[in-house]
């Protein structure tokens, strides 16, 4: 067993699952890996079942009936790693917007430079490290950031990254049950508790990639979460 795990969500990711899972399985440092499936219905979890005779014990699948959120996706496998006591937990997504090869410097940033949480940012020294999205979408996520930064007052310039390390003792002080957003608040909230609850939070910039397979799950109503939520998300923290 490592002491790292890495939680990859998914909800109609075939074209992409297998790919993202031994690209992260060859890294140098061994990882675990959990997938958190709502259901997909292009079977997602079959592939990452027929995986597990290949990768016992370090790939591992939660099944959830129902498409219920990223959110929520996130917090079941917070709380199945921190019940299987690993120490550093990782979130990041299927489609390889990620980079496997960045996943060793989030791990380390925490384990040797010793920070609580480490971001993969892409907004990192004014710099936009963002390939193949359009105008209208980088600038969307761009200004949504920095209109987080301007209301919570959090000194984190990506506050939407959802390529995340965290320590247990992160994951374990913040009260899940509190958590108010499924969707794409939900990086926003999370960095927001870590800071208020005053863990080291470091920023490392990376290059985020836009899919080239399988469909993006951003919709209206995620964006509107986010640009409304983090008003009340402030107002609580007050």
């Amino acid at each position: 067993m490592s002491n790292a795990l890495i939680i990859i969500p998914t909800y109609n990711e075939k074209e992409n699952i297998e790919a993202i899972i031994r690209a992260v399985f060859s890294l140098k440092k061994a990882f675990d890996i959990l997938v958190v499936d709502d259901s997909s219905p292009d079977k997602t979890a079959t592939i990452v079942t027929t995986l597990q005779s290949e990768f016992s014990n370090r790939l591992f699948l939660e099944n959830r009936k129902g498409k219920h959120g990223l959110g929520t996706a996130y917090i079941h496998g917070f709380k199945w790693a921190l019940a299987k006591k690993y120490d550093y937990i990782i979130q990041m997504d299927a489609d390889f917007s990620h980079n496997p090869n960045d996943v060793e410097k989030l791990y380390n940033t925490c384990k040797n430079d010793d920070f609580d949480v480490a971001v993969g940012s892409r907004y990192v020294n004014n710099q936009v490290n963002v390939v193949n999205w359009d105008m209208k979408r980088l600038l969307l996520s761009y200004f949504a950031s920095k209109y987080v930064q301007l209301v919570t007052r959090i000194p984190i310039n990506d506050t939407t990254a959802g390529f995340v390390c965290y320590k247990r003792k992160v994951l374990e002080t913040i009260n899940f049950d509190n958590i108010k957003f499924i969707g794409y608040a939900f990086q926003i909230e999370m960095k927001f508790k870590s800071w208020k609850h005053k863990f080291k939070i470091k920023e490392i910039s990376v290059i985020f990639t836009d899919r080239a397979l399988g469909t993006s799950k951003m919709d209206g109503s995620i964006i509107y979460e986010a640009l409304f939520g983090v008003i009340k998300m402030r107002i609580r923290g007050i």
